[in-house]
């Protein structure tokens, strides 16, 4: 597994790391099968792994907390992130910081996760949602202070909404975020125009999240996808974004190279940029783990393909049903 400094950290962390929500909540996830799948991850290299409080209230963080005390000889690195007090994602214009992250809040969720993880430090905590109109609240900023300064969060991010990549260059600027977390990908690309040169300028460690646009980019959605009850793809893919994906997708497909599946080049597209600290597909079997963990060795695409993917950009505004 190649590796990449992790923004001003300076953790090197594998190029594949591993987004654990759908083992929180989603339909069809079995522990023992993530058990098996979180530990294949390692067994190939990965060493970054993140979480959330919120997927699975905890669950997703307490098999977490297994797979670090089993390889507890490893330099594993766990991330996680404080849930928004009103359960707001993503967060909008005009809330208060009070209504998502007051300051008491924000220890509670970071205590809260090192139980769940069965940690004493945990090595970025991020939140959840974020709004660049707080960039200048001195609560959270003290609060984060006061975490690191004691020794229980080692890192801080932010989590930015869907489709809002520019959300947080403000808050970037008060030097105490080390690595925010958005989505990039072939449809995705709008980080490129202003987060990635902040994050570059200011050593600030980016996580490439929803690599296959929630299944878009895997080229199996059809016009008649449908999931379980429950499943949060439902609320996701409503018709009109399920007929645009199919489309979109549709519309990609004559560029995979012979020899190569639409996950391996979408996954190398998010590679090809030195940008990008790690990448966190979900990976929710043994088998998953070994296709990205496959993909990724393969290493960047050939530029010229790059190039024409670019013209695949899809820049979307956030939505009722964009999350």
């Amino acid at each position: 597994m190649r590796t990449r400094r992790f923004g001003r950290v300076g953790w090197e962390v594998g190029e594949l790391g591993y987004g654990m929500w759908g083992m929180g909540g989603w339909t069809g996830s079995h522990d023992d099968r993530s058990r098996a799948a979180l530990q294949a991850a390692v067994d190939r290299g990965v060493n970054f792994f993140d979480t959330a409080w919120a997927y699975g209230d905890g669950h997703s963080e307490r098999l977490l907390g297994e797979l670090l005390r089993a390889n507890s000889g490893r330099n594993l690195h766990a991330a996680t992130k404080v849930p928004p007090k009103n359960r707001r994602w993503p967060s909008s214009r005009g809330e208060a910081l009070d209504d998502a992250f007051p300051p008491a809040y924000i220890r509670e969720y970071a205590e809260r996760s090192l139980a769940n993880l069965g940690a004493e430090t945990i090595d970025l905590l991020q939140f959840h949602v974020w709004e660049d109109d707080w960039a200048d609240d001195a609560r959270w900023q003290r609060a984060v202070d006061d975490l690191r300064r004691e020794g229980l969060v080692r890192a801080i991010g932010v989590s930015v909404n869907r489709w809002e990549p520019a959300n947080v260059l403000r808050t970037l600027r008060t030097g105490l975020i080390d690595a925010v977390q958005v989505i990039y990908n072939v449809f995705d690309q709008a980080p490129e125009d202003e987060l990635f040169p902040a994050c570059r300028e200011l050593g600030v460690a980016v996580i490439a999240r929803v690599p296959f646009d929630e299944g878009t980019l895997t080229g199996t959605l059809t016009l008649d996808s449908r999931w379980p009850d429950g499943d949060w793809r439902n609320t996701y893919f409503v018709p009109e974004n399920l007929r645009e994906s199919v489309a979109h997708a549709d519309a990609l497909r004559p560029l995979v190279p012979a020899g190569m599946s639409m996950p391996e080049m979408a996954l190398r597209f998010i590679l090809s940029n030195p940008d990008v600290s790690t990448v966190i597909p979900g990976m929710r079997s043994p088998e998953r783990v070994a296709q990205n963990a496959d993909a990724a060795e393969h290493g960047p695409l050939d530029p010229d393909l790059v190039a024409r993917l670019r013209g695949h950009r899809w820049d979307r505004t956030p939505t009722e049903w964009s999350q």
